[in-house]
């Protein structure tokens, strides 16, 4: 039977996709006994869309923000026309997909309902109509982080705002690890940030479970289909690909890469061919921050973030050479290096932690949650970081939205964009 029989995809009619009645709900577990002192608020009011209807008629699309899935699913941000809520749609041609791919579609679809956390990104809104898939999630007002670093931090983020947007990617990390699962796509594409400065952590499509048979395993072997530019965030474990295998630790290791993308806005490792990255990683090697700890990094005790220049601290400098370029200034005009920057100790700390040859001694996304680095995020609130993101700006609707095609049965090409080109608002991949 495929993917197009079962009762859940209908060519005829609207039918939400009521997973819950065959899967058992366990998040509630990890949710009530989530009792850590770091924990944020949850997400506000316009980030919950279970109240939104099922229905395609009542979604005016507005524009399209990008594609994903090989192409085969297109990102659009829509308008609920009886609330007035701006929502992001994705639509995938089932007649397009391949058996495999619809059961991988499936899949990302029944984990995404089964997951609820505060800083995943899951749909709890699925139909279909005309043999289009509807995924709805909320809209990601500032895109993700790789998008920001593209358009208006080419040279990386201040501490303060990366300390942020990686503590809410481990609060996600740590509720996955302790349900079973391994993300193994941890990148700045995949953190995304709502209009309230809310943290999501996406990509749910690459996740594996640890479980077999009821029980847990400690390592498992399965090679994630990525493509090649996925290698620079994977960890050394996994693409050895040896009788080992690979476990959690292997996403530290990505959140780490992910640290140093952030701080200095390139990827490590993304300039090497393929055979020479997995011999450098297989090596020992790995990236460094471009400047030298002011301090030991075994001797982290008694020292306090710096809250002078460009390290952290809310309201003081963001980024060197950010707030001196134009927002819509085309990216030949802004710095592509980083600029030389007096990292702070905690931050060298944490990214060699993470970046360590053997998975064992990197720490858990639990450990790492109480790391030094990580001080700030309690010190603050979340709209004083929002203020880091300056030149940045949510996104918005364009004016005079364009009537929608009839729902479901729309070509693709006749939506217009957001922006110059869907890439620079939100990275589907």
């Amino acid at each position: 039977m495929s993917f197009l029989d079962c009762s859940c995809i209908s060519h005829t009619q609207v039918q939400p996709m009521d997973i819950e009645e065959h899967y058992e709900d366990s998040s509630h577990q990890f949710l009530s006994s989530d009792t850590s002192e770091y924990t944020l608020q949850g997400p506000s009011s316009s980030d919950d869309i279970t109240g939104l209807s099922a229905e395609p008629a009542h979604y005016q699309i507005l524009a399209e923000l990008g594609r994903g899935f090989n192409s085969l699913s297109l990102v659009n941000l829509a308008r609920h026309t009886p609330t007035g809520q701006m929502v992001a749609i994705k639509r995938t041609n089932l007649d397009e997909c391949t058996e495999e791919e619809l059961l991988h579609l499936m899949n990302e679809v029944l984990l995404s309902r089964l997951f609820r956390h505060t800083n995943l990104l899951t749909s709890r809104l699925v139909f279909s109509s005309c043999s289009q898939l509807w995924v709805l999630t909320p809209l990601m007002s500032y895109g993700s982080a790789d998008s920001l670093l593209r358009t208006y931090f080419p040279d990386g983020m201040s501490e303060s705002l990366i300390a942020y947007l990686l503590f809410g990617v481990l609060k996600a990390l740590e509720y996955l690890h302790r349900m079973g699962y391994v993300h193994r796509g941890v990148k700045a594409s995949h953190i995304l940030l709502s209009e309230d400065g809310h943290v999501y952590l996406s990509g749910l499509h690459s996740i594996y479970s640890l479980m077999r048979d009821g029980k847990r395993m400690r390592a498992v072997f399965d090679m994630p289909h990525h493509s090649p530019a996925q290698l620079p965030w994977l960890s050394p474990e996994l693409l050895r690909q040896d009788l080992h295998g690979y476990g959690v630790k292997s996403d530290i290791y990505s959140l780490g890469i992910v640290a140093c993308e952030l701080v200095s806005g390139r990827v490590p490792f993304q300039d090497m061919p393929p055979t020479q990255m997995l011999l450098q990683k297989l090596r020992g090697s790995h990236c460094c921050l471009l400047d030298i700890a002011p301090f030991p990094l075994g001797e982290l005790g008694g020292l306090k973030v710096s809250r002078s220049g460009i390290d952290s601290g809310i309201g003081e400098s963001v980024v060197t050479g950010s707030l001196t370029h134009s927002a819509t200034a085309p990216p030949t005009d802004r710095p592509q290096s980083p600029g030389p920057k007096n990292h702070s100790a905690t931050l060298h700390n944490l990214v060699q932690l993470c970046l360590q040859q053997q998975p064992e001694r990197r720490p858990s996304a639990s450990t790492l949650l109480t790391h030094a680095f990580f001080k700030q995020v309690k010190r603050h609130t979340r709209d004083s970081f929002l203020s880091l993101m300056y030149p940045a700006a949510p996104l918005t609707s364009p004016e005079d939205p364009p009537v929608s095609c009839p729902p479901g049965c729309s070509d693709h090409t006749s939506t217009p964009t957001v922006g110059d080109t869907a890439e620079s608002v939100w990275d589907f991949s």
